[in-house]
């Protein structure tokens, strides 16, 4: 049974890594601009701040969705983290990739996107929820911990492959630093745009309001009783 929920975690999040986002992107970056090893640096940070992330998330998940305002919350976050990230991307995009790094620059990269990733919150509340409720993984202590290995095994094989698969398609296609960081910028730009145009959709949009059903009843003709629902009181059935 732990053996099945660690592969759970490691399926789910590797599956939430999948679309490209925050994390993905910039770890294209990274490893294009900087090489496999520093991306493999900040690939580890990451996953251990995922652990961590996981965990916290799993064990307040039923308290975090039921805060309403949540999702608003992490909507405009998301803004404000894409358009510095696409805009730090943008003004740096003509620049060579520089030859010497420092050895920690991107393990202390990784951790700080470890935690500047708020789009994990509602992933984990939903897909959290489910795999317990479901009793797909145990809500005990130890095994949210294997779980929440899992999770960081996951995000850290999902992670790998990308670096692997960026490094692959810029020698394979000759794809200049330029253009790389140009595409992943306006992908910046596009996904808080996005943010953007979907909360103001949520706030023009009017909520819909549920509509009252009534059970109502009638006595046939021949003494029998005809029940059923409508919007009001008083309606007829809709057999008459």
């Amino acid at each position: 049974m732990l053996f099945l929920t660690f592969f759970i975690g490691l399926i789910a999040n590797f599956i939430g890594y999948v679309p490209p986002g925050n994390i993905n992107l910039t770890l294209v970056k990274v490893a294009i601009n900087r090489g496999i090893k520093q991306a493999l640096q900040f690939i580890i940070a990451f996953s251990i701040v995922e652990f961590f992330f996981t965990y916290i998330i799993m064990h307040g998940a039923k308290w975090l969705s039921s805060q309403v305002k949540l999702d608003i919350v992490i909507d405009w976050v998301m803004v404000i983290l894409f358009t510095v990230m696409g805009i730090i991307t943008w003004r740096h995009r003509k620049k060579p990739p520089e030859s010497k790094y420092s050895e920690t620059d991107s393990f202390k990269y990784g951790i700080l996107l470890g935690f500047l990733n708020p789009v994990q919150i509602p992933f984990w509340i939903i897909t959290g929820t489910y795999l317990i409720t479901h009793e797909w993984i145990l809500a005990g202590q130890f095994a949210l911990v294997i779980f929440s290995f899992g999770s960081a095994a996951g995000a850290f094989l999902c992670l790998f492959i990308y670096a692997h698969f960026a490094r692959y398609i810029q020698s394979k296609f000759a794809l200049s630093n330029r253009l790389i960081n140009t595409a992943i910028a306006v992908l910046f730009f596009a996904f808080a745009a996005y943010h953007v145009v979907k909360r103001v959709y949520l706030a023009i949009e009017p909520p819909v309001k549920p509509r009252s059903a009534y059970l109502n009843v009638r006595r046939l003709p021949d003494g029998h009783a005809l029940a059923f629902f409508s919007n009001s009181k008083s309606s007829p059935p809709y057999a008459q």
